[in-house]
């Protein structure tokens, strides 16, 4: 069991939703904390109530899809905290819709957010952890990744670039023969409030795959499973598993009726859930 008192960490995204609650995780085992958001607003919650709660938190204003800003604000980061232990990838971008309904500038943007983004935050930090073999990387995912929704093709496409990122790096720092070095992929399945409002499947798809009641069941993964026991891949509801089991056994065909036949040709029909960066400021993407 990983302990966590004193850890330095960077959490993108963390002034709301999944992010926000693994900071007040973090903060409650005694960690430092940056974080990085798009909201100012949302910045300025997140710090009076971590701060509230006896956190040494550090909120830095961030597009983490901008190279320059990431490579500044990792600099800043390494000042204010000394270094760091934990890189909590995060933020995300959503657009919903068949992907020949949207302009395919919508997808380029899932991707430079879910993707690109990671890039550059990893690649700011990796270098000094592999020097002191030890550290720890978290990458953010989705359910979408274990079994796709119809009407999300670019974001299920970025998150299914981020487990195979997450596995490959982990392949390859052991292949470094940096043990200490950890990395782990959490695949949050639908929650019902925040970026998936709305999202549903019918009731035997619900069954199967119960919708999350809200983000700190992500973040008790996250932390518990993911930080402390150094678990590669922590899904939530477990019952995603499936997915990859009936992935493996069953011909794609039969498959992708099973999945129309649970609702997920119309999960985004109703969908309702705030548009763009998660921890975003909402009239400003209402403007958009």
């Amino acid at each position: 069991m990983t302990e966590l008192l004193g850890k330095k960490v960077i959490v993108t995204g963390g002034a709301m939703g999944i992010g926000l609650a693994t900071c007040r995780r973090l903060v409650r085992e005694g960690c430092d904390v940056t974080i990085w958001d798009l909201s100012q607003k949302d910045l300025d919650k997140a710090e009076k109530e971590l701060k509230g709660k006896g956190g040494n938190v550090f909120p830095c204003l961030c597009d983490v899809s901008d190279k320059e800003s990431v490579h500044e604000l990792a600099d800043q980061a390494k000042k204010d905290m000394g270094q760091v232990d934990i890189l909590i990838n995060n933020a995300g971008y959503v657009r919903h819709g068949m992907f020949w309904e949207r302009p395919v500038e919508d997808a380029i943007k899932q991707i430079d957010v879910n993707v690109n983004a990671l890039f550059y935050a990893i690649h700011e930090f990796l270098p000094d952890m592999l020097a002191r073999n030890s550290g720890h990387i978290v990458n953010v995912s989705s359910g979408v990744a274990i079994a796709s929704a119809p009407g999300l093709a670019a974001y299920t496409t970025s998150k299914w670039a981020v487990w195979g990122m997450t596995d490959v790096m982990r392949l390859e720092v052991m292949a470094a023969g940096k043990n200490g070095v950890k990395f782990t992929s959490v695949h949050p399945g639908n929650i019902v409030t925040g970026m998936f409002e709305g999202f549903k499947v019918n009731a035997v798809g619900r069954l199967i795959a119960p919708p999350v009641k809200n983000h700190d069941v992500i973040a008790k993964g996250l932390v518990e499973a993911g930080l402390k026991k150094n678990h590669h891949l922590v899904v939530r509801p477990r019952s995603l598993y499936l997915g990859m089991i009936l992935r493996g056994l069953l011909p794609d065909a039969v498959l992708g009726r099973i999945a129309l036949m649970l609702g997920v040709g119309t999960s985004v029909n109703e969908f309702k859930g705030r548009k763009g960066y998660i921890h975003s400021n909402p009239e400003t993407e209402s403007k958009k």
